[in-house]
């Protein structure tokens, strides 16, 4: 196919989307597509750089199929895969995403007339999962409300802001094995604090991620497993993390 993001190296980038990916052969496509088609509107502008984290199985290819930058990384540790691509990247604006989520066409121009205002240091999304139960929604909220005791009212699921910014708040906490995220998150509300500007929301595009976790361990798994909800807020616990993110891995 006719690759729908930027290749080389003598174009000026504007977004650089980072996705880490461990054998993400059945999901990486969709990601990719929804990618591409919020693209459309910057047109060799884009690069995307797939995290390839010990993959046994053909995510490195399909990705490269779309034109994607493919770097490998052997770290167990996602804080540590997105700096790696953060890194790497070219792009004036970083977006990082994980590869089991997808986009609305109009995420990127969304991001980019934001930060066009001037008014935001970088921010979140407005998420759902792709499907819905009351057991799920039970789970994310004994989830979600300890971690907005800790940290505030902030979104997650896809960050974005200027590179500049990433880099000043050193990036993601590479101590944190869990949460990774959400602190995150908090850093870069601590800096757009400084610097006079809002940690910020997208609301007029959505990012969807799979219920895979869910279809694996049940609905309700995060209200029948406490101990995982405690990991999250203490945030370097290799047990859980191992459980939560390479389950499939034999130890």
């Amino acid at each position: 196919m006719n690759s729908p993001f930027a290749s080389g190296t003598d174009q000026p980038i504007k977004f650089s989307v980072i996705i880490p990916a461990r054998n993400e052969e059945k999901y990486i496509g969709r990601c990719l597509d929804s990618i591409a088609a919020a693209a459309k509107p910057y047109p060799g502008q884009v690069e995307v750089i797939v995290m390839i984290n010990r993959c046994t199985d053909r995510t490195a290819d399909i990705a490269q199929s779309y034109g994607a930058v493919t770097l490998p990384v052997e770290h167990k540790n996602l804080s540590q895969i997105r700096n790696a691509g953060i890194g790497a990247a070219r792009g004036e604006i970083i977006v990082t995403i994980d590869a089991d989520s997808w986009v609305t066409d109009n995420m990127l121009t969304e991001i980019d007339r934001m930060l066009q205002t001037g008014k935001y240091i970088g921010g979140g999304v407005r998420s759902a999962f792709e499907r819905n139960s009351l057991g799920i929604a039970m789970s994310a909220l004994v989830l979600i409300v300890p971690l907005l005791f800790k940290y505030g009212p902030l979104t997650v699921g896809l960050f974005w802001g200027y590179k500049k910014d990433f880099d000043a708040v050193g990036g993601f906490n590479e101590q944190m094995l869990m949460a990774e995220d959400i602190e995150f998150a908090s850093r870069l509300n601590k800096w757009g604090k400084q610097n006079g500007k809002k940690y910020g929301t997208v609301t007029k595009a959505l990012m969807t991620t799979s219920c895979r976790k869910f279809d694996q361990h049940g609905d309700w798994c995060l209200v029948k497993n406490p101990g995982i909800v405690r990991a999250y807020l203490k945030g370097n616990d290799r047990k859980y993390a191992d459980q939560a993110y390479y389950e499939m891995e034999k130890k």
